[in-house]
């Protein structure tokens, strides 16, 4: 086998530190873990009347195999409905799943589905305020599913934003259980993301109508499978490669074909062999460690993935008894290249990026180098190597060959010893306004020191407002602020985005700073985002007003409100009136959610974190 070299020096020691911050409460984590595994199929361990309940409904043949007690079960938990295109093909997993099972000798149960909203759809509603808090639900929902006990292991169906995260933190409390990802894949390309973003900001100038928008927008987004650009979503798949929680080369194979399906159905004969009934007993547990969650943010940053997951991975590692911050995220990214440039960070798409090299080439180039930790445990067996490889198709059954050698295309992906940037492009900035992150991997140079006046908003409808009364030409810094998860769950800002890029294409000096999120939106307009401590919290981006001198500076990593630090001091937080967040589109079930939520940089979770044994 291909030799790797040692880890990087600084991914070598941020691992270490990862390990020592999180010894106390890994170590925890760990024995509620040794303390579930039993020798025997789970449902073993229930009553008769729990195991007539839990078969009564199954076809006879699989209520003989279930009611025996010896062969492994195994748990669907599906985030299927068919509004959103990346989970519509999911509805024929289930069967798929259940032959294949039946086949390795095995059984598969539909133990529960999790909730699934569409960003996409939301954006800009009030419905996007449950976005972020969705991912806690989807991990409640994936814990009552599993709870039942009967499961020796679990294939979990997701693609998007909040839906693979939830999945994953639901999953990891079951944590000695194996468990497989399995994907449905992106929509073949429609309209270039070039030309749907040129009619989006046509939009917001008034230079095209609403009936000319929702034509593009319809030949962008039109068919089953994840949206092609590299947002949460995308990059949730990028993610489980790397983590090796996918089988290898799954991620972006197109929805309804045959590679897809035989993937589908080799996922669940190998969960069934990562059962401890099977051959190679592999938890969840025993993947998701420190080095696992340093192998995703290596991933995320290599690739400009979503912003989104500077909170789900710090989320996803608690859930594992590991702790994370943004410095991991910021010293990871000064070495760590970008290989790829896909929309919004370039104008390829995933399908793009797939058919040029796709992940088995950056993980390969990655490994090269000592960048990724390749003596990891994946669902695919020891080793990152495998993930390396690409499935295809040879009389029906599923072969391995290496990723390509060279990239098919070097617009779109490149080696690490010729990347598109030295840098992983994402960086923490730091100062009187508190903690951020920005997405500078497709801002361009001229654009990272960006000093005007402030403009105040607490609502992104009224940026957009005073654009369209041309009250925004001029160099100004937009503070759009009680957009963190205590004051309203969080929101993407996405609709900014057409507006912003105008006035900069126009040639002013423009940025936003907000408490909120921009996710796969952050683009060519320097964005600090994520601001923590929020406003409603006591962040200081409260006390910032009208004209007063922002300066943003990615190069020195620094976000600075530039007033007399007496005066400063002495400014109240301002105070808003968020009552119309707390009601409509189910809001009002959501008051605990907000009032629970931490930080941004803590994972904005809703449902708190296992505490810290004393030393």
């Amino acid at each position: 086998m291909r030799t790797h070299p040692t880890p990087h020096p600084t991914v070598a020691r941020i691992t270490d530190d990862i390990c020592q911050r999180s010894r106390s409460f890994r170590a925890r984590y760990l024995a509620h873990v040794a303390a579930a595994k039993h020798a025997d199929p789970a449902r073993s361990r229930i009553s008769c009347t729990n195991l007539a309940h839990a078969f009564a409904a199954e076809a006879p043949n699989d209520k003989l195999v279930l009611r025996e007690i010896r062969a492994p079960n195994i748990a669907i938990v599906s985030a299927y409905n068919d509004l959103l295109s990346a989970h519509q093909p999911l509805a024929r997993f289930p069967d798929i799943i259940k032959h294949a099972a039946r086949d390795a000798g095995a059984t598969a149960q539909f133990a529960g589905g999790v909730p699934a909203m569409c960003d996409g759809v939301t954006q800009g509603q009030a419905g996007m305020e449950l976005s972020l808090f969705s991912r806690d639900i989807i991990a409640q929902a994936t814990a009552i599913a599993l709870s039942h006990n009967v499961f020796d292991g679990v294939l979990c169906l997701g693609v998007c934003d909040k839906i693979v995260p939830g999945l994953l933190i639901g999953a990891l409390q079951f944590g000695h259980l194996p468990t497989i990802f399995v994907p449905a894949g992106p929509m073949i390309t429609g309209l270039s993301n070039d030309e749907k973003s040129k009619i989006r900001q046509q939009f917001a100038e008034g230079k095209v109508d609403r009936a000319g928008l929702l034509e593009a927008e319809s030949r962008a987004y039109h068919g089953p499978g994840t949206c092609t650009f590299y947002g949460t979503a995308n990059s949730n798949q990028m993610l489980m490669e790397v983590m090796g929680l996918h089988l290898p080369g799954s991620a972006f194979i197109t929805p309804n074909t045959p590679l897809r399906d035989a993937l589908t159905a080799e996922a669940t004969k190998r969960v069934v062999a990562l059962t401890h009934l099977g051959t190679e007993y592999t938890p969840i547990a025993d993947i998701v460690d420190e080095r696992c969650i340093v192998n995703a943010i290596v991933g995320l940053l290599a690739t400009g993935g979503s912003t989104n997951h500077t909170i789900h991975i710090i989320a996803i590692a608690r859930a594992a008894g590991i702790i994370i911050n943004w410095d991991d995220f910021d010293a990871l990214s000064a070495v760590v290249p970008l290989l790829a440039r896909i929309y919004p960070n370039g104008s390829a798409d995933v399908n793009h990026f797939h058919a040029a090299g796709g992940a088995g080439f950056v993980i390969r180039e990655l490994l090269s180098v000592g960048l990724l930790h390749e003596d990891v445990a994946t669902v695919a067996g020891r080793g990152l190597a495998r993930y390396t490889e690409e499935p295809t198709l040879k009389a029906g059954r599923i072969a391995r060959r290496s990723a390509p050698a060279t990239s098919g295309d070097e617009s779109v992906v490149r080696t690490a010893v010729a990347p598109f940037s030295a840098d992983g492009g994402l960086r923490v900035l730091r100062g009187n306004l508190g903690r951020s992150v920005i997405k500078v991997s497709a801002v361009k140079p001229q654009h990272h020191i960006v000093e005007a006046p402030a403009m105040v908003f607490d609502d992104q409808d009224h940026v957009l407002a005073a654009f369209k009364r041309g009250e925004l030409q001029k160099n100004f810094v937009a503070v759009v602020r009680f957009q963190g998860p205590r004051a309203n769950g969080m929101p993407e800002l996405h609709k900014l985005t057409p507006a912003l890029g105008s006035l900069q294409d126009a040639g002013f000096r423009v940025a936003l700073v907000t408490d909120g999120r921009m996710s796969g939106a952050s683009g060519k307009v320097p964005a600090a985002i994520h601001v923590s401590p929020e406003c409603v919290a006591g962040g200081p981006i409260g006390k910032v007003r009208n004209g007063d001198i922002i300066r943003l500076d990615v190069d020195a990593g620094t976000l600075e409100v530039v007033v007399d630090p007496a005066e400063w001091a002495k400014r109240d937080i301002a105070a808003v009136n968020l009552e119309a967040n707390q009601f409509g589109s189910g809001r009002e079930l959501f008051f605990a959610s907000r009032a629970a939520a931490l930080t941004a940089e803590d994972g904005a979770g809703t449902f708190g974190v296992i505490p810290i044994p004393a030393a």
